[in-house]
């Protein structure tokens, strides 16, 4: 069984896509890497809606099981996070439509299970992604790579929502189905 995740890390000006399919032995295979840009002369709304299309067009196109986004986090100025939140919002609501899982994991999350250093920097990443993944050449810009970094943290983490294996069967230990239960039912408590 294989599973396939989609990494986005999100941006306004850059936002990296990449697709890894994933086997039971954590053996993974880059399916396709790439980068959307939009001009910061575009308004919001153009900016947003090329993002949208590159991402529909992306999620039918390789069929993902799951979504794993970078999350964004506030160390950021806040233009930034701005871009970075609207970007993935536009993301995580094109996976709903399709219902597919998304999953978000922190940047220091990322570094961590690729590197196995929280403080690594993307030239480390990119290093190891590129070694991980058996590619000629390192994907590029950093964005690229960051988004395979992303998916092959979802797939190996087994994503706090649980990962699902291209037939639909759920690839979680009963450790991770008892931890999965406990975050909803703690969610809806409050």
């Amino acid at each position: 069984m294989t599973l396939r995740v989609l990494g986005v890390d999100p941006g306004l000006t850059r936002c990296g896509i990449g697709v890894v399919d994933i086997e039971r032995n954590r053996r993974a295979t880059m399916v396709a890497v790439g980068v959307v840009g939009t001009s910061a002369e575009l308004t919001l709304d153009r900016r947003l809606l090329v993002i949208a299309q590159a991402i529909d067009e992306w999620l039918d196109l390789h069929e993902p099981d799951v979504v794993a986004v970078e999350r964004v986090f506030s160390q950021m100025n806040v233009s930034t996070v701005m871009g970075v939140a609207q970007a993935s919002g536009v993301v995580i609501a094109a996976a709903a439509r399709r219902g597919i899982p998304v999953a978000l994991h922190t940047p220091s999350e990322v570094k961590a299970a690729v590197t196995g250093s929280g403080s690594a920097n993307k030239d480390a990443v990119t290093k190891l992604v590129t070694k991980i993944l058996r590619l000629d050449a390192p994907p590029k810009p950093a964005d690229a790579a960051d988004a395979l970094a992303l998916a092959l943290t979802h797939a190996w983490r087994a994503g706090g929502m649980g990962a699902v294996s291209a037939k639909g069967q759920s690839t979680q230990t009963p450790a991770q189905k008892a931890w999965a239960e406990a975050e909803a039912k703690a969610r809806r408590a409050r």
